[in-house]
């Protein structure tokens, strides 16, 4: 039997239910905001990625899916959504002299290796603000992701820490001072970090090896080298967040694994999953717009794993919808067609039922569990008399009750909307 590819998880109907909830709720939040939602292409020429996330960090140098097409070019599965929001506005010219608001969502690949919570193919919803230089879209970016886990009920479960990573030139003062003094040590650091000495120094100071962890003890601070400019951002942001009533913890080791950020950072971190603790990530990046190919635009986002947000929802045992409110059970296959009118009827008058018909044949004890195994509240119970009558029966599952209604009346009782204005007789 053929087995699904290594990191590329199935999820079943009973999570995707819950998966739905959430992601419906972090849209609604999102929508809340005024953000509207793009669609980015699943595959971008590999260039966007090498330029944009930056040729030494790991995504580019080790976790890429990429392929030569039969014209030669090298194509890449995306990595991560930044870059390729990016090209999407400035190719359709939505981003120069502008202010954007925009999210979207979808399968991101990278060669990692598996573990709870992290996948080969996993899901990400992101959010992306163009065109706005101050602090307070950074803010505004932070108070939606704490908008997100309150309306999930997962707020207690999440922490938040930031970091300011100054302007280019600071950065690349505080670099050149960083190499300089872990140059001193490169043979007692791991080999990951000696890599990274000479490609992507930054990424050394959220190493999780404690011997490398001890050396950092001594090495330079980036606030040393921070620009006034880069130090007034960061003192804006606080305060905003501050007024808000958003707690942080100032991380000064925190820099993400990512080229283009700049000034900003920030994670949402959790002690509930194990060694997968970041949930959501972000900052600014002022500089990559420009960097593929665009005029100088300033520009926040982060983005999110729905994976582990699924896990810390699941943790709450929050309740989600059932597979059907109302189970249409027929006494015979005579009655087969009138159950089909009835549902599509119940369906076009309340579009928020779901509604599942029994299919197959079987006796009506048994279709009454299959209700119950959906998770139905009501079956609807269609026979000969219903059909002449131009009624339905609808038996309460919880109770065994059950009563004859018309058309109109059923949907009342079914969904508890009344006066919506919409007839099932004038269908």
């Amino acid at each position: 039997m053929v087995q699904a590819i290594r990191g590329m998880r199935d999820v079943l109907p009973d999570e995707g239910r819950r998966w739905r909830a959430v992601e419906q709720s972090l849209e609604s939040v999102l929508l809340s905001y005024a953000y509207e939602e793009v669609h980015l292409p699943l595959m971008e020429f590999t260039e966007l990625f090498s330029r944009g996330v930056g040729e030494a960090t790991d995504i580019v140098e080790k976790e890429m899916y990429s392929l030569l097409d039969r014209d030669g070019d090298s194509l890449t599965l995306r990595p991560e959504g930044t870059a390729g929001c990016v090209r999407v506005l400035q190719q359709h010219g939505l981003l120069f002299n502008q202010t954007q608001r925009v999210f979207y969502r979808g399968p991101m690949f990278r060669y990692e290796r598996p573990q709870k919570g992290r996948y080969r193919q996993f899901y990400q919803m992101g959010a992306e603000a163009f065109g706005m230089a101050g602090p307070d879209v950074d803010a505004e970016l932070l108070a939606m992701t704490a908008a997100c886990w309150k309306t999930l009920g997962i707020e207690d479960k999440v922490r938040l820490e930031i970091n300011t990573l100054g302007s280019s030139d600071s950065r690349a003062r505080y670099r050149a001072a960083l190499v300089d003094y872990l140059s001193g040590f490169e043979a007692e650091l791991d080999e990951d970090s000696r890599r990274r000495l000479a490609t992507n120094p930054l990424r050394i100071l959220d190493t999780k090896v404690e011997r490398t962890r001890t050396l950092l003890e001594g090495a330079p601070v980036l606030s040393q080298f921070m620009d006034e400019e880069g130090l007034a951002h960061f003192d804006g942001l606080k305060a905003t967040l501050d007024s808000l009533g958003i707690e942080y913890q100032v991380n000064p080791q925190l820099v993400r694994g990512l080229d283009y950020y700049n000034l900003t950072v920030f994670e949402w971190i959790t002690d509930d999953l194990g060694a997968q603790g970041t949930v959501c990530g972000g900052g600014r990046y002022d500089g990559l717009v420009e960097q593929l190919g665009g005029k100088p635009t300033p520009g926040a986002g982060f983005a999110l794993g729905l994976e582990r947000v699924l896990l810390l929802f699941e943790q709450r045992n929050q309740p989600t919808r059932p597979a059907a409110d109302v189970y249409i059970a027929v006494m015979s296959q005579a009655e087969q067609v009138y159950a089909l009118q009835l549902a599509d009827r119940l369906r076009q008058s309340v579009p928020e039922l779901r509604i599942r018909v029994h299919a197959g044949g079987g006796k009506l004890k048994n279709q009454l569990k299959k209700a119950d195994q959906c998770g139905a509240s009501w079956a609807a119970i269609v026979g000969a008399d219903e059909v002449s009558a131009g009624t339905i029966t609808l038996k309460t599952l919880a109770t065994g009750e059950q009563i004859t209604l018309g058309l109109d009346e059923a949907a009342e009782r079914l969904t508890g909307l009344g006066g919506t204005g919409v007839r099932l007789s004038d269908r």
